[in-house]
């Protein structure tokens, strides 16, 4: 069974209930917290050997990226970060210095967004470790930003650039909150997703979510380190935006753009899934990291 698969049989599995704005399927649930407010939540569990190697890397970077990628997960519904808790399952035998290097990677970028680590639990096993962080956000601006928005007829625009992310970005990534909100607060941003198992594979989240279809334009790509067009679509934990707004709102984000590295790579369309190069369109496979088991 894929992740996506068990992902689709649990929403089957999950009951409707009155507080629940939004459910699984989005970068983020939303939940009524009082009559005139709700909260974001979100979550992400990294594994020694899949998400990072312990002998090759910097306990630090490792603690980074645990919280990272729950804030590029806020960033994707426009929200901004509130509080973490952290539960870490450490390798037996494995000392102080472990877990205190951790922390002190979490606290460098918590603190960079104004975010406390509240709580958590730490535990010890004969295995490998594993980290599991839980953020909690704030809806701002229009209300959260989800993957079901987009129509055809929009245009597709990313932040920064892709692929290669193995070669240091999947560790040293800025999520991408500040821009998320700067360009909630500039235009009508119909769908959103954080890039983080692949340009292909998340732009078909997108895609299903909002039962449409797009076009990528291969030469608009921003590639990092020079990657071959292959690994900008398939390599994942880029940690970019992805978003789809209405033509006009494109046409502004050209003429003023409110954030820099701003890129126009594609379009809604009706359905399907395209790349198109050198005038030539074909299908794309939503190719990405999947986990299965």
């Amino acid at each position: 069974m894929s992740e996506f698969r068990y992902i689709d049989w649990l929403r089957k599995q999950t009951p409707a209930h009155g507080r629940v704005l939004l459910g699984p399927g989005d970068d983020a649930a939303a939940v009524a917290w009082h009559r005139d407010s709700a909260v974001l939540l979100t979550t992400d569990i990294l594994t020694d050997g899949v998400d990072f190697r312990l002998e090759e890397s910097d306990p630090r970077r490792i603690g980074r990226k645990a919280i990272a990628v729950n804030l590029s997960d806020i960033a994707a519904m426009a929200g901004q970060p509130v509080a973490a808790v952290v539960g870490v399952v450490l390798p037996q035998g494995c000392g102080a210095d472990l877990p205190e290097e951790l922390y002190r990677g979490m606290r460098q970028i918590a603190d960079e967004f104004d975010m406390p680590i509240v709580g958590g639990d730490t535990n010890s096993w004969p295995g490998k470790l594993v980290l599991s962080v839980t953020v909690v956000g704030e809806i701002t601006g229009r209300g959260p930003v989800t993957r079901s928005g987009a129509r055809p007829g929009d245009w597709l625009f990313a932040t920064g650039s892709f692929g290669q992310s193995i070669l240091g970005h999947h560790f040293d990534f800025t999520p991408r909150v500040r821009e998320a909100q700067a360009l909630h607060a500039s235009v009508d941003l119909h769908a959103m997703i954080d890039v983080s198992d692949g340009l292909a594979a998340d732009l078909h989240h997108i895609c299903e979510e909002s039962r449409c279809g797009a076009i990528l334009y291969a030469e608009r790509i921003p590639r990092r380190n020079d990657a071959e067009l292959a690994n900008a679509l398939a390599d994942g934990e880029d940690f970019e935006l992805v978003f789809a707004v209405a033509p006009s709102d494109g046409e502004k984000l050209l003429r003023d753009p409110p954030i820099p590295g701003l890129s126009h790579i594609g379009v809604c369309v009706e359905s399907g899934l395209w790349i198109e190069q050198d005038g030539t369109r074909a299908p794309l496979p939503p190719t990405g990291w999947v986990h299965s088991f």
